[in-house]
């Protein structure tokens, strides 16, 4: 069993930075894979960022790649989401998840668990 909350959302304007935060709880937090999806209302919540059980391997959403990067510190059960040049269309509610398997970080029906989202809002 693993417990996420995320946090470090807020009001940013255009361009600005923001770093969100997720706390994992249980012991087995080291061998999931990890991802980072959003939802902006009335959208399907989509993939934003992923990262392997080492660290070794990261993938982006087209939309977000060389703005965003992900990492994380086994050590204490945390992973990170960097974003930079934010735009407004980064507007949106972002969860962090955790994949048992860590084989199918883009897919958000593999994962197993959730947290319940942090409100980011870029304004123009």
């Amino acid at each position: 069993q693993v417990q996420l909350v995320e946090s470090g959302g807020g009001l940013v304007p255009a361009g600005g930075s923001l770093r969100l935060s997720c706390l994992a709880f249980g012991r087995t937090f080291t061998y999931y894979g990890m991802g980072w999806f959003r939802q902006a209302p009335g959208k399907e919540r989509e993939f934003v960022a992923g990262i392997n059980w080492s660290g070794s391997s990261t993938h982006y959403g087209e939309s977000v790649k060389d703005r965003f990067t992900i990492s994380r510190d086994n050590a204490k059960n945390r992973v990170y989401l960097q974003m930079n040049s934010l735009k407004p269309e980064d507007t949106g509610v972002y969860y962090c998840a955790a994949e048992r398997d860590g084989t199918d970080l883009r897919n958000l029906y593999a994962y197993d668990y959730w947290g319940q989202g942090t409100q980011v809002t870029v304004s123009s």
